[in-house]
């Protein structure tokens, strides 16, 4: 008789525990009755998926605020930003989660301020590493410097690859997070980065996986300048995330994140958490989306919102989440898997805003606020910041001449009195190569420029407002063609925009009006602008080569390239002891 028998034999004798401690060891166990036991699962597990997007290299805080509901019915300004109290923001939410993975979804450089953009983005690159991202997908912006200078920004290195010189302060040993690209693809057709990537959590039985998908949006080629990704090809978005899908889950995934560098943007009162109204490019992709996707990190439209969003399956929904920019919210998502079902069984989001420093802004002094928490800067990240802060302030701090007051943004897609500043700053500086007119983009500026209380302005100020130095194209269109320009800013593909006129040139919108139809009362001088007449319009490079969706300009003729558009408004504020913010409206309707 074996020792399993005789100690099944002696069970009427040793009570429920022994019961229950044999039964464990045996191979066919039973419980009392006869019925044989089930064995209790293994506890779920949750993991944290702290997230941002399109940081630009905002090392410093950014001077501008999120804006969040006071309680009262009315909106609160919240003063936010500043890698160092992000880094703050992170390790506070890590502290309250035993598993957690950092993610972006991309524009992390480019568009930089000084700091940053002096240096390349090679600090923003190291202090993004410092503070424990894991991944991040590769927006539109990582481009702009061309391919091989985004390869080094991963692998490191000091080639020269651009005008700047590299490893001005220190060598660049490169990003310590990964770059995901599952849909930029090489002349070999394979993708530039990984596709995607898996991080476990656990151990044993309950032991979850996490699969990151990684990606940019298929219009990155209007976005930037061709010639620096003339090897690559930009795949569909979903087709690209239902492909890698099945990768993920055969390598044993049990949660599916993807971070896509393409969003869109709730409307009405502010609310960092809300999802009213939600529109944007992103809806087409998500509808054509697996349903094993569990979580969107979303960016590109600098909005900031969570929601929860239809999928291919509508009883699927996929959790949809952005956090604005700048580094001035964070994205806290958790997640309960089930390990032995290796599935997400619930899952939730909040924008937690990253309140830093007060600041003066273009309305006034934003002070800091009761209503949600504050951050001290983790001291060293604070401390290699100002390393590049201070090489930068011999720029930074240089006056290039004085202003009358703040000049801002408008609201939504119109440049407002800093739009119409450096068109007629673009003007100036073009006039010798016939401009009679210049147009300038909205998205392209940054930021409103402030002047000190005596008027002065810096050219750190000017830069944080246009930082991107494309050079300025003169060409030759006529009054047709600069109608059909200005209407493809409201042509319902992609997010409206009015470009911004320099003086003397205005026009009327009506958005009720059909498609091709919603621009009119174009005046040049006083005049109408005669669909048939020669005009000389002057635009920067970005805009010249079709980007943000302007190809009108693409039939420019005798084209002449003039100083970069910081060069033209640097020279602007040159030209006079003291210049006036422009007031007039010269884009009216609605």
């Amino acid at each position: 008789m074996t020792n399993t028998g005789l100690s099944r034999r002696r069970i009427a004798f040793t009570g429920i525990a022994a019961l229950s401690a044999l039964l464990s060891a045996c191979a066919g166990p039973r419980a009392a009755g006869g019925m044989a036991s089930t064995p209790t699962p293994p506890a779920p597990v949750e993991v944290a998926v702290l997230a941002f997007n399109d940081f630009h290299g905002n090392l410093e805080p950014p001077r501008q605020s999120v804006d969040m509901p006071d309680g009262h019915g009315g909106t609160a300004q919240i003063p936010a930003g500043g890698v160092a109290w992000l880094a703050s923001a992170l390790d506070s939410l890590r502290a309250r989660h035993a598993n957690s993975l950092t993610v972006a979804a991309g524009d992390l450089i480019s568009a930089s301020p000084l700091a940053s953009s002096l240096y390349l983005d090679e600090p923003s690159i190291e202090v993004l590493g410092r503070l424990g991202l894991d991944y991040t997908a590769v927006g539109n912006h990582e481009f702009d410097r061309g391919t091989k200078e985004l390869l080094r920004m991963q692998t490191g290195g000091c080639e020269k690859f651009t005008l700047r010189e590299p490893c001005q302060l220190e060598h660049f040993a490169g990003a310590r997070f990964r770059y995901l690209a599952a849909s930029t693809l090489t002349a070999g057709g394979t993708p530039l980065f990984p596709a995607s990537a898996i991080k476990s959590f656990g151990s044993g039985d309950r032991q979850v996986k996490v699969g990151v998908i990684g990606l940019t949006l298929k219009g990155t080629p209007t976005l930037v300048n061709p010639a620096g990704i003339a090897d690559l090809t930009f795949a569909d978005e979903a087709d690209t995330i239902n492909a890698e899908v099945p990768k993920l889950k055969a390598q044993g995934a049990d949660a599916v994140v993807v971070l896509i560098h393409q969003g869109g943007r709730a409307s009405g009162a502010p609310d960092p958490n809300g999802c009213a109204g939600f529109d944007g490019e992103i809806l087409p992709i998500l509808r054509r989306l697996s349903p094993a996707v569990d979580v969107v990190v979303s960016g590109h439209t600098h909005a900031d919102y969570i929601c929860e969003m239809p999928t291919s399956d509508p009883a699927r929904p996929v959790l949809l989440t952005s956090a604005g920019l700048y580094g001035k919210e964070l994205t806290e998502i958790t997640l309960t898997i089930d390990p032995a079902a290796h599935r997400v069984v619930t899952r939730s989001a909040h924008n937690l805003i990253v309140q830093s420093q007060p600041f003066t802004s273009a309305k006034g002094p934003v002070a800091l606020s009761p209503l949600t928490a504050q951050y001290a800067p983790r001291a060293d990240i604070a401390a290699y910041v100002q390393r590049y802060v201070d090489a930068s302030k011999a720029f930074a701090t240089r006056p290039v001449g004085k202003l009358s007051g703040p000049a801002g943004k408008g609201e939504g897609a119109m440049g407002g009195p800093i739009g119409n500043l450096i068109a007629d700053a673009q003007l100036a500086a073009t006039r010798a190569a016939g401009a009679q007119i210049a147009l300038m983009n909205p998205f392209g500026i940054r930021a409103a420029i402030v002047p000190a209380a005596d008027g002065t302005v810096t050219f750190g100020d000017i830069y944080i407002a246009q930082p991107f130095g494309s050079a300025l194209i003169t060409e030759t269109l006529t009054g047709a063609e600069i109608k059909a320009l200005l209407e493809q800013g409201f042509d319902d593909n992609g997010p409206e925009q009015a470009l911004a006129p320099s003086t003397g040139f205005a026009y009327r919108i009506d958005r009720q009006a059909p498609v091709g139809s919603r621009i009119n009362g174009i005046m040049l001088g006083g005049k109408p602008l005669d669909p048939a007449a020669r005009y000389r319009v002057t635009t920067n490079s970005f805009l010249a080569l079709g980007g943000d969706g302007f190809s009108v300009f693409k039939a420019g003729r005798d084209a002449v390239t003039g100083p970069t558009d910081i060069e033209a408004l640097e020279a602007y504020f040159h030209s006079a002891p003291r210049l006036e913010v422009p007031v007039e409206e010269r884009v009216t309707g609605g």
